[in-house]
């Protein structure tokens, strides 16, 4: 007879933008825990973020530039992608270009992203990149962070990336892309940052199904990044609570981060971290790590 799965009957509360939700949502149940969602934030292309990138999604004028045009994808040499939305706002955005960004020749044009984002780097997004597959080199870095994309991508001498990253709305930015930014620039390269989407405060209610859950306390919470927790603390604010009161009330609760980013930024913020996934290349890693936790338990 086969053992239960690690996290059976364990309630797992998570705040991942809608985005997200389904592919941490299945992990968990497969692991046997019931998933209670509570979003802080919600991420997604705006009428702004499409129109700024498609400022960049256009060919190079050889003849009668027009002033303060945007540079053309041209005039790039990579293009790196720190979040699974991003590149799915540039690739809805890529759906109207004409004629494809990229001429069919010039020197290797470099497309990278982080772990499993990089599920989405496929033909159909490169077919409409480019004419030429050959000319575009798909680069996932070993460790998926954006500091493992900085070194993937090795000396920039010179050369320009463009960095489609959030438009944070209603919340401090974390440092996280302007730390991405800086180190890009101290290894030669020069970044062209570019709102890709909206990251934006789930809302004054956001905290309140958490703080009135009926049932049994949550066995764990699960944050996915830094603005998350701090969507949830600003929502905490709002009805008069803050994260002391709630551990206090949910004792036991245990805290997960889906990687050494978003734990880092948890902290920063005030929320001890009691897990933190290592393989943080797919919500798998903070899975697997949450269910080592308690599989002692079965």
């Amino acid at each position: 007879m086969r053992p239960p799965p690690p996290l059976s009957d364990r309630r797992v509360a998570f705040t991942t933008p809608e985005a997200y939700a389904r592919r941490l949502r299945r992990l968990l149940e497969l692991q046997g825990a019931s998933p209670l969602w509570f979003p802080t934030v919600t991420t997604g292309p705006t009428p702004l973020t499409s129109a700024s990138l498609k400022r960049y999604l256009h060919r190079r004028r050889l003849q009668n530039p027009i002033p303060n045009e945007a540079l053309s994808l041209d005039s790039f040499s990579a293009l790196a992608f720190t979040s699974r939305t991003g590149i799915s706002a540039f690739s809805a955005a890529l759906s109207a270009a004409t004629p494809l960004p990229l001429s069919d020749k010039g020197e290797a044009f470099t497309v990278a992203a982080l772990g499993r984002d990089a599920e989405l780097l496929d033909q159909a997004f490169l077919s409409k990149l480019c004419g030429n597959p050959n000319r575009i080199r798909v680069l996932v870095p070993e460790v998926a962070s954006p500091g493992g994309l900085v070194d993937s991508l090795g000396p920039g001498l010179g050369r320009r990336v463009l960095c489609p990253v959030p438009l944070v709305v209603d919340l401090e930015e974390p440092p996280v892309v302007p730390d991405f930014l800086n180190d890009l620039e101290l290894s030669g390269w020069v970044p062209v940052r570019v709102p890709a989407y909206e990251t934006r405060w789930a809302g004054p209610g956001c905290a309140e199904g958490l703080v009135g859950l009926d049932g049994p306390a949550p066995d764990a919470v699960v944050f996915t990044s830094t603005a998350e927790v701090e969507g949830l603390l600003k929502g905490l604010r709002v009805i008069g609570w803050d994260w002391t009161a709630l551990k206090a009330r949910w004792q036991g609760m245990v805290t997960a981060a889906h990687g050494p980013v978003t734990a880092s930024g948890a902290e920063r913020l005030g929320v001890c971290v009691d897990i933190v996934g290592s393989r943080f290349g797919s919500f798998d890693g903070v899975v697997e790590a949450l269910a080592d936790e308690y599989a002692f338990f079965i």
